[in-house]
């Protein structure tokens, strides 16, 4: 084996919905409709967690647990995590409709990689509903793996490698050191470690700077170098095997990694 065969996306933050924008949104405002205010960072910090196991990430953060306690008299618990996930779905369904566009240099990124003969597979935390319809837009723009999975679809979400592990099998990998997971966040690089993938981090479109295009150009260049560098460290921290900034840097990326490859080298 001395080529990559499979390239393995994640979705929000990295090939949809620059800035990871949309499940921050539903996340922070299911929480504000039942009486406890979260920020933008407490929604982020485990961002890529099957929904349901990220809500229930938020709920264990010291603040948030006291909040909680102030509000309902008593420690969250699992009811709490259940009915919290119940508002969300729908809410996360409208939401997907104003920010899943496709980012910039995705479509031409999947094309080249199917020119090379590599095959296209994706990883998420939303829900098989929410990915249909996410699925669907990315579509109509110019992006479709062969086969995206949910955490729903195997035996559970990241930093588990079960979706990777099934893709493997799906596209018959001669080996799973033959495949690329790329994501933007640190449970997408553990998801791939986990499944013993070579791993790229996504750093400016991603969750880890958290700003849509436009707003990531309305910043002075100094703190737009600032942001993308800190999510490369914290990438870099993770585990990742290389980090780029978009998925449209990735192709130098996956030649280094096939010299690795015929070197003998393994992730």
């Amino acid at each position: 084996m001395s080529a990559i065969e499979a390239v393995i996306f994640d979705w929000a933050g990295t090939t949809v919905d620059h800035g990871s924008l949309a499940p921050v949104k539903a996340v922070t405002e299911v929480f504000a409709r039942h009486g406890v205010r979260i920020s933008d960072d407490d929604a982020r910090r485990d961002m890529g967690l099957f929904k349901k196991d990220h809500i229930r990430r938020i709920l264990a953060i010291q603040h948030v647990d006291l909040a909680w306690r102030m509000c309902y008299r008593r420690p969250p618990d699992e009811r709490d995590v259940e009915s919290l996930f119940t508002d969300f779905a729908p809410l996360q369904m409208e939401i997907l409709d104003q920010h899943s566009d496709v980012i910039a240099g995705a479509p031409d990124a999947a094309a080249l990689l199917r020119e090379r003969g590599i095959k296209l597979g994706a990883t998420t935390g939303y829900t098989r509903p929410m990915m249909k319809k996410v699925m669907h837009r990315a579509a109509a723009q110019g992006y479709a793996p062969d086969v995206s999975l949910c955490p729903d679809d195997v035996a559970g979400g990241r930093p588990n490698p079960w979706m990777c592990l099934r893709l493997a099998i799906e596209f018959e990998l001669t080996s799973t050191a033959a495949a690329v997971k790329v994501g933007d966040t640190p449970s997408d690089i553990h998801e791939g470690l986990n499944a013993g993938m070579w791993v790229v981090g996504v750093s400016r479109t991603g969750n880890e700077v958290g700003l849509s295009a436009d707003a990531l150009s309305a910043l002075a260049e100094g703190e737009r170098a600032r942001r993308i560098q800190l999510a490369c460290e914290t990438l870099t921290h993770a585990g990742a095997h290389y980090v780029v900034e978009s998925v449209a840097m990735l192709e130098p990326v996956l030649d280094r990694i096939n010299e690795r490859l015929s070197a003998g080298e393994r992730p």
